[in-house]
């Protein structure tokens, strides 16, 4: 009942919480799959300068311990002003996140080569056509695998989300890991269970999303 009353009492805010959090995590999730699609294509198919330093600069966030990380770039968003809003939460855990969005995407575009799209460029389609009737469709996996993984990272961020939130910005997370800390399994369960009842429901929204714009896109073709 104790831990029934924490999530669900009348004066309880942690659903209201939670599915903000949802929210912050899926908006986390599909820009950082969008910015890993156009920084693997540069990288794969392009050369430019600095091209080894942000293949290596897309890693560094893996590199980096966590705290040096977080108290680095917590230093940067206070002279930027976006330190403890959520848009500074929003941008750290995007960063945090491209390194396995940008790798994800690279051996799915490596894989699939630019073959098809040069062929449709070849048979007088547009640029922007060849790549959404052509080349995302057959990314649309690996896309897929970038949002999971982007939403995880973001929805299980909790130092970088407290660092960076500066308290102001409430998380799941960030509620659920002092009851963790803390010892009182009762509470803890709880929330844990709720945490992977709720991942697996957004996960299940996902895969629906994307087999229907698949089957959209297959019948319009």
């Amino acid at each position: 009942m104790r831990a029934v009353e924490e999530l669900f009492g009348p004066h309880s805010r942690v659903m209201s919480v939670l599915f903000s959090s949802i929210g912050l995590s899926l908006v986390v999730a599909v820009l950082a799959a969008v910015v890993g699609t156009m920084t693997a294509r540069a990288l794969v198919f392009y050369d430019f300068m600095g091209k080894k330093f942000l293949s290596f600069g897309s890693v560094l966030p893996i590199i980096v311990p966590g705290t040096v990380f977080a108290m680095g770039i917590h230093v940067v968003f206070i002279r930027m002003g976006i330190a403890d809003s959520i848009i500074g939460v929003i941008l750290v855990h995007i960063i945090y996140a491209l390194p396995y969005t940008i790798n994800i995407m690279i051996d799915i575009t490596s894989s699939l080569g630019d073959s098809l799209e040069v062929q449709a460029h070849v048979l007088g389609v547009a640029p922007r056509q060849a790549f959404s009737h052509v080349t995302f469709p057959l990314l649309l996996p690996g896309f897929m695998a970038s949002i999971s993984i982007g939403y995880i990272i973001s929805f299980s961020q909790y130092f970088l989300t407290l660092m960076i939130g500066g308290g102001s910005v409430k998380t799941f997370a960030v509620m659920m890991v002092p009851f963790i800390q803390s010892g009182d399994r009762t509470i803890s369960s709880a929330y844990a269970l709720l945490f992977v009842l709720s991942t697996l429901a957004v996960f299940v929204v996902i895969e629906a999303c994307i087999k229907k714009f698949a089957f959209w896109h297959h019948k319009k073709e």
